[in-house]
């Protein structure tokens, strides 16, 4: 499994660094991991502008505002009545742990394990989601696992695309040294590497992995 390390310089390489979560705080990045649930990142980006424009953009404006509200500030987001639900309940479970002024303090309160375990058993929070929030808004090394990296390894030969998400995020991890910023920027290469080559119907010709790629035509 050492050859996961070899995609990340070859894509780094092409792409250089992407600058991500795509987000000024860590609460925002925690509302853009729920929200890009089942979307595209352009519907996430309009339902935050909603949010800044209402000044809603924080753990307690959300707490404040009536469903009815919040559902129509996020609605470009799409599955509104579900999403506003789910954000209603990830801000009340800061509230009880005491951070609804300082979510991104959460991380000093257990060990990555435990807070991806309370993540996990938040409602509408999938692995996916919960490895979002700890890598990107508590600067934690927690793996993040998608679609894109499913499709992309497997078509390398270095995973089944049929593994379960667990048994993905721990190959990763075994190999990679625990590093922040490496597990920061390698899920936002492998999308960017989803998105623009690595796609349902790919293009191999210019893709920066087709050398080391067995299904290059």
């Amino acid at each position: 499994m050492k050859h996961l390390r070899a995609p990340f310089d070859l894509l780094f390489n092409r792409f250089g660094p992407q600058h991500w979560w795509p987000g000024q705080t860590p609460f925002e990045v925690m509302v853009g991991a729920l929200l890009t649930q089942n979307t595209a990142w352009s519907n996430v980006e309009k339902a935050i502008a909603n949010l800044v424009r209402a000044d809603a953009l924080s753990c307690r404006a959300v707490l404040d505002l009536t469903d009815d509200r919040l559902a129509e500030l996020i609605r470009p987001a799409g599955y509104f009545n579900v999403k506003t639900k789910r954000l209603k309940v990830l801000c009340q479970f800061l509230a009880a742990r005491g951070v609804v002024d300082a979510p991104e303090t959460l991380a000093r309160q257990g060990t990555l394990a435990e807070l991806r375990r309370d993540l996990l058993a938040v409602h509408g929070i999938g692995e996916e989601t919960a490895d979002s929030i700890l890598l990107y808004a508590l600067n934690l090394p927690s793996f993040v696992v998608d679609a894109y990296t499913r499709r992309a390894f497997g078509r390398l030969g270095l995973l089944d695309e049929t593994d379960s998400y667990a048994a993905i995020k721990a190959r990763f991890e075994a190999v990679l040294p625990a590093e922040i910023g490496l597990y920061n920027e390698y899920h936002a290469l492998i999308v960017r590497l989803g998105k623009d080559y690595c796609r349902p119907q790919p293009r191999c010709a210019d893709c920066p992995l087709n050398a080391i790629c067995p299904n290059t035509p």
